[in-house]
């Protein structure tokens, strides 16, 4: 699984590293990860990780690491350090896992669509969109009623 993980992950120009990457707990990157959320830096702070623990063979979950990806991505180091020595976004973090645990998730990744439709594993691009295009035909637009006239119209202003 992870040479095709890694043969995969290379035609997207990515270097998948299994034989460096360190385990280990992973709950406090995902409590700096709400911290980048709160700093719209979220998607940059996600892919920082995952870049340190597949290619790079950071241990992350070290403190001392992880204070120094989110200070790459923009985090305020004393934000940082406090989420750090806190328990700040355990809450939430718990909270994501229970979500997870309801949705049947146990591995990654998982696509959750409209909290509704899901799909296990790594998927072409084309999976995805036949994802979406059935959770769009699982809950169509709502039609808006606009006007004294009554005339009614798409969500996204179609119809008109």
């Amino acid at each position: 699984m992870q040479a095709r993980m890694t043969e995969t992950a290379a035609h997207d120009g990515l270097a998948f590293r299994f034989d460096i990457a360190q385990g280990g707990n992973t709950f406090d990157a995902h409590r700096i990860v709400h911290l980048a959320a709160a700093h719209d830096a979220q998607d940059a702070m996600k892919e920082r990780i995952m870049r340190a623990y597949l290619s790079e063979g950071e241990l992350i979950s070290d403190h001392a690491t992880l204070e120094r990806l989110a200070v790459e991505v923009g985090l305020p180091r004393d934000e940082v350090r406090a989420v750090l020595s806190s328990d700040r976004f355990a809450a939430e973090v718990r909270d994501d896992e229970r979500t997870a645990a309801e949705f049947g998730i146990n591995a990654v990744p998982f696509f959750v669509v409209d909290r509704a439709i899901g799909a296990s594993g790594a998927h072409p691009p084309e999976q995805l969109v036949e994802l979406l295009r059935q959770a769009r035909a699982a809950n169509p637009p709502a039609a808006v009623a606009t006007g004294a006239s009554g005339e009614t119209c798409a969500a996204d202003g179609s119809g008109c």
